[in-house]
């Protein structure tokens, strides 16, 4: 029974959204109203204010972007949340995408003045991919916005998905005064707080309640009486089991960086979203009640506390009970391994955890054996492929330009390089030893050069590459048949991490061209996951 009841209070869940939609703002609004911050720091924090919880990283704070997604834990209203924090910008899309296997239902932030933005339309498709119930929170209403009823008509024609609003926006941009909950028919007025630092005081009242009604102009009030009934008309009735399916998504209005609206978010959240769910893996399904325990690595991150260089494998919990000190089957080694060092996270801070159920998200320090996508079990039958393959589109070779600092150099690289985020490729039959690093976007090669300084104090160089396609060749291969290719013009064949071969190309016509001309030889746009030994 006490597993059964730990797995109904979790909910672990993901923000997503295109960049600058307020994803960083709103989790950090959601930690100040689930209590587990007093103040809600900004991502534009001046020095002397506390910087935000989820954007540990140095770069993160220089740029005011998140680069790396984070783990935040708390417990709010009965229920202990996951909540993900994860980066916006297409470069990092890979982290998030990942992320998104390890979460039972995704926030949506959407700019009300924007609509809906093209990296949202692209993790929005992951979601519905994987099944994901999506709930939307239009942004920034204390701007000057679109018609929220134009707002919900794109969200149903851009993405395909029904949208039931929960509650309806009172005002525009300036005029902004609160929020009508369409469920219990209340309407929450906001006082705005001076940098939204604090929770922001609310009257809540009937529409018609004169202290409420004191806010608004006749003409604004008649608009809103206006949508509300055209809404009432429209009417579709709230879902749920849609709302569980994707199929509709909740709509919810509000302003992050002024709390308004956050509370109602978080509270309808906790009331539709679900709680961890069964994972199918090869036809057969994994409830969470199985009492073997079992998860996935859906992440590793180096150096998340600057004083021990050390990195953390952040496993989501799928099944049975986690306890401290517990012996596991790692499934790629095939190898018992003892959890013995395992975190409750909070952006970079942890603090030692005895147990944890599914739905969960712990981190595991000191295992330099764990790969992301890996299974551990203590039913070694249990083999989860979450995780997702994605081909890199840019490539940089990285010089070391300070040969006494040499070991510091490859030992971040090493290190970096096990986060998964970017892959290094050898270049065949080539003298030079200098690795060409191959990632989604070049915006992960900056990062990992400020890393490289900042985390192991090592410098280092980029050059451009010449080659913008990169194709996986059969793992079969044999080196006589790769001397046997045909290669196009500038095209060369490298290895990658695993000693897996691939064809490196100019463009995806002389990538195109290989195929023509070697047609025994199939090529794989996605990354093999096997290592050859």
């Amino acid at each position: 029974m006490e597993i059964t009841k730990e797995i109904q209070r979790r909910r672990t869940f993901a923000i997503i959204s295109h960049p600058d939609a307020g994803k960083t703002t709103l989790t950090e609004k959601l930690l100040l109203y689930g209590g587990a911050v007093q103040l809600a720091g900004s991502v534009t924090a001046r020095k002397n204010q506390r910087a935000t919880t989820s954007d540990w990283m140095e770069l993160e704070k220089k740029r005011g972007i998140s680069i790396s997604s984070t783990v935040l834990q708390f417990d709010y209203d009965g229920y202990r949340l996951n909540l993900l924090d994860t980066p916006g910008h297409k470069d990092f899309s890979e982290d998030t995408y990942r992320v998104l296997t390890a979460v039972d239902a995704v926030v949506m932030v959407i700019d009300s003045a924007k609509g809906i933005e093209p990296q949202t339309r692209k993790l929005f498709e992951v979601c519905r991919q994987r099944g994901v119930p999506i709930f939307t929170f239009m942004n920034k209403c204390d701007r000057p916005m679109k018609n929220p009823l134009e707002l919900i008509d794109e969200l149903e024609r851009v993405l395909g998905i029904g949208a039931f609003p929960v509650n309806w926006p009172i005002g525009n941009g300036p005029e902004f005064q609160g929020i009508y909950d369409r469920q219990t028919k209340t309407m929450h007025t906001f006082e705005r707080v001076v940098g939204g630092k604090h929770r922001a005081p609310v009257v809540v009242g009937g529409l018609h309640d004169p202290e409420v009604r004191g806010n608004l102009s006749e003409a604004e009030f008649s608009k809103t009486l206006e949508e509300l009934e055209m809404l009432e008309h429209a009417g579709n009735d709230f879902d749920e089991a849609a709302v569980l399916a994707g199929k509709t998504t909740p709509v919810f209005f509000g302003s992050g960086v002024n709390n308004f609206g956050v509370q109602l978010l978080l509270d309808g959240f906790l009331k539709h979203s679900p709680a961890p769910k069964s994972r199918v893996m090869g036809g057969i399904e994994i409830a969470p009640e199985n009492p073997a325990f079992s998860g996935f690595i859906f992440k590793i991150q180096a150096n998340m506390d600057p004083r021990h260089r050390d990195r953390i494998a952040f496993i989501r919990v799928c099944s049975g009970k986690f306890d401290r000190d517990m012996t596991v089957h790692h499934s790629r080694s095939e190898k018992k391994v003892r959890l013995s060092s395992s975190h409750k996270l909070f952006g970079n801070e942890r603090e030692t955890v005895d147990e944890a159920y599914p739905g969960d998200v712990i981190g595991l320090v000191g295992h330099d054996g764990f790969g992301i996508g890996d299974t551990l079990t203590t039913d070694p039958t249990i083999l989860y492929k979450e995780i997702p393959r994605f081909t890199p589109e840019a490539f940089s070779y990285l010089h070391n330009p300070n040969t006494g600092k040499y070991k510091q150099f490859r030992q971040g690289l090493d290190q970096l390089l096990q986060e998964g985020v970017i892959q290094a490729l050898y270049l065949r039959n080539s003298s030079i030893k200098t690795p060409l690093l191959a990632a989604v976007g070049p915006l992960q090669f900056e990062v990992v050069q400020f890393r490289l300084e900042s985390e192991y104090g090592a410098e280092s160089r980029l050059e451009a590459a010449p080659w913008n396609v990169v194709r996986w060749l059969p793992t079969d291969v044999k080196e006589e048949d790769l001397d046997a290719l045909s290669l196009p013009t500038g095209a060369r064949i490298a290895y990658d991490i695993g000693k897996n071969p691939v064809v490196l190309f100019q463009n995806e016509w002389s990538a195109n061209y290989f195929n023509e001309t070697n047609k025994n030889t199939p090529l794989s746009a996605l990354p093999v996951q096997t290592a050859k030994e």
